[in-house]
């Protein structure tokens, strides 16, 4: 699986700034490359229903990135086709007082899936890892001050703590967890800004703070490369996908859901031996009324008048 390459591996220090963010050092085609995105959503759509059916584990899939960096999309085009009932996709804005008022982990665990479903994070619980430390908004947090009163690394050595612990408590109660990060270079978040205002259908995405995010990539790339070493798990892993080509980035994330799926190996569950015992009279009966239809179209089809043939007039 190429995506195997782009993981940050657990307790190893990784410079995420110096990894790729096109498909360059990959060396492929982008045909050949749709055409396997294209095969591995049909497998994807059969996997997951057999996911589904299964029901032992259940899937949380974060997607992180820097403004404008495609998470919308990805998501909209990887997760198309697959059955809506056993996906659910949570979109996390800043917070609300209400979840002010709680601990930051309070609003992700209650959209925990039921096991057999999967859960799509665009934006999630890394937002109180990263967006909180870049802007130094945990300073005018409503905490006691024995919290408050931490330096900044040991505040967010903590949070690190806490959101590992988390973690591997989901994995010990049957949940797999992947987080997709998506690495952009400023180019091309550029170019991405530019396109919402220069695109009347797309002006609905840009605010003019946007650029004051734009102005702080590296303040939030550094952020994330912190954030990233310290929370990649064997059991949680963090990827670190090339996001500039968007075709090359959608196809990689099919990978890994791929893998991910197959590692839990789903199966159909059976039947209980009382039902399964019930299969061959419910057959007979089933066969049997189809037969019927089947007979009740042969006579209708029998006593349709037949359609005299008009003869061509000879001129």
């Amino acid at each position: 699986m190429k995506a195997d390459k782009y993981i940050i591996p657990e307790n190893k220090k990784t410079d995420i700034r110096k990894l790729p963010v096109n498909s360059k050092e990959d060396n492929v085609e982008k045909e050949d490359i749709i055409a396997k995105y294209e095969a591995n959503k049909q497998a994807l759509i059969a996997l997951q229903d057999k996911f589904y059916a299964d029901g032992r584990e259940g899937l949380i899939v974060v997607i992180q990135a820097l403004d404008a960096s495609g998470k919308d999309s990805a998501i909209k085009y990887v997760f198309s086709g697959m059955n809506p009932m056993g996906v659910k996709v949570h979109y996390y804005k800043a917070p609300t007082s209400e979840e002010l008022a709680h601990d930051y982990l309070w609003r992700i665990h209650q959209n925990i899936p039921r096991r057999g479903e999967i859960a799509v994070f665009n934006r999630s619980h890394y937002e109180d890892l990263v967006t909180v430390q870049a802007e130094e908004i945990w300073k005018g947090y409503h905490m006691s001050d024995r919290v408050l009163d931490d330096t900044r690394k040991k505040f967010f050595e903590k949070r690190y703590e806490q959101v590992n612990n988390f973690e591997e408590y989901l994995y010990e109660n049957s949940y797999r967890m992947v987080k997709i990060f998506l690495h952009v270079s400023k180019e091309e978040q550029t170019g991405q800004l530019l396109e919402r205002i220069e695109l009347p259908e797309k002006n609905w995405k840009f605010r003019a703070d946007d650029l004051k995010v734009r102005d702080k990539y590296d303040t939030y790339l550094k952020c994330f490369n912190d954030v990233i070493n310290k929370t990649s798990a064997k059991h949680s892993p963090w990827y670190v996908l090339p996001g500039d080509q968007r075709w090359y980035t959608r196809y990689l994330i099919t990978e890994i859901l791929l893998h991910e799926l197959n590692a839990c190996k789903p199966e159909y569950p059976a039947l209980p031996d009382e039902e399964a015992a019930k299969l061959p009279e419910c057959r007979r009966i089933l066969s049997e009324a189809m037969a019927e239809y089947e007979s009740g179209k042969s006579e209708k089809k029998s006593d349709e008048p037949k359609k005299k043939s008009k003869k061509k007039s000879k001129k």
